[in-house]
């Protein structure tokens, strides 16, 4: 092999195993910084992350929210109809939270509860998220829930939003 073919190769060889070495990082990184959605029943099963970040979707149980007088803590319960997940939030809560909304609460767990970092609420009566919704449909395909327990505040049915 002359050195002209030699010096080509390697140059090649030296491209090839820097992307390569990027793609790994850029998937790496990508993974880390996942917040994928459980729904209570997934979270019990033991499907969330122990120890990792993840978003916790379901509706604000009716008569669970408790604010703390002395500060912006609030504890509330986030349901999917079969299972129940208490979350403790301190913070500023969004102006359409309330009980029996939509809710999609980031943060982590601690023991049996969900500490929650961040609270996003539905925009209007007739959206749930779609991972919400699916999650309560998985819940009741599998025998789980019952479809009268499936009313949202307004009596209606969950339906997956766009």
């Amino acid at each position: 092999m002359n050195p002209k073919r030699k010096r080509r190769l390697i140059i090649t060889l030296l491209v090839i195993a820097a992307a390569a070495v990027a793609i790994s990082l850029t998937v790496f990184a990508l993974q880390q910084n996942m917040n994928y959605l459980y729904s209570p029943t997934e979270v019990d099963a033991g499907k969330a992350p122990a120890h990792h970040q993840f978003r916790l979707g379901g509706v604000v149980k009716e008569h669970s929210v408790v604010r703390d007088g002395n500060s912006l803590k609030v504890d509330f319960v986030v349901t999917d109809r079969f299972h129940d997940m208490p979350v403790v939030y301190t913070g500023i809560l969004p102006d359409l939270f309330r009980e029996g909304q939509s809710v999609i609460v980031t943060g982590h767990m601690d023991g049996n509860h969900f500490v929650g970092t961040e609270v996003l609420a539905k925009h209007d009566e007739t959206y749930m998220p779609r991972e919400v919704a699916d999650a309560i449909r998985k819940a009741q395909a599998a025998g789980r829930a019952k479809a009268s327990h499936m009313k949202d505040a307004h009596g209606s049915t969950p339906k997956g939003g766009s």
